[in-house]
């Protein structure tokens, strides 16, 4: 399993720790995405920062859709399935979403590729930075509806 994590909230005067956290996940400013997996380590850091962030299981379609519009590679280029095919193992990035979610892969394991996805705002908004997402804001975890907010993202 893996978690698509996005940056919702963005004040100068965040906590060290809960900032430092944001940090180690790649989340250093607002609308970013960063793609992690699913264990007690990546747990423990997404609770400390629930305040200031949204994530859930991201599928294996999203995944892919956001390969393809928002993946970067150094100097700012486009993740193609061309550069995909002569750099890596992977041919296309539906291969790249399947591995990153089932065999433990990530961003970071292929060559040159950027690990945050610099994403638009939200058509329509956030439904509210400051309440969870369990109280009809956008913060913390949504699980599968995490899909549905990045595909406005994109």
């Amino acid at each position: 399993m893996t978690y698509a994590v996005i940056r919702v909230r963005g004040q100068p005067d965040v906590n060290y720790d809960i900032e430092n956290t944001m940090r180690l996940l790649g989340l250093t400013k607002v609308n970013h995405c960063v793609v992690v997996p699913e264990n007690d380590v990546t747990k423990g850091m997404l609770q400390k920062a629930k305040d200031y962030i949204t994530w859930g299981e991201v599928s294996e379609e999203t995944l892919a859709n956001m390969i393809r519009v928002r993946g970067r590679l150094a100097g700012d280029k486009m993740i193609t399935d061309d550069y995909l095919a002569e750099k890596s193992e992977f041919k296309t990035a539906d291969d790249v979403a399947k591995a990153i979610i089932n065999d433990g892969y990530k961003m970071k394991d292929v060559e040159g590729a950027k690990i945050v996805f610099r994403l638009h705002p939200p058509v329509k908004g956030y439904e509210g930075n400051k309440k969870p997402f369990s109280s009809g804001g956008a913060l913390g975890y949504r699980g599968e509806k995490i899909n549905d907010l990045i595909a406005r993202m994109l």
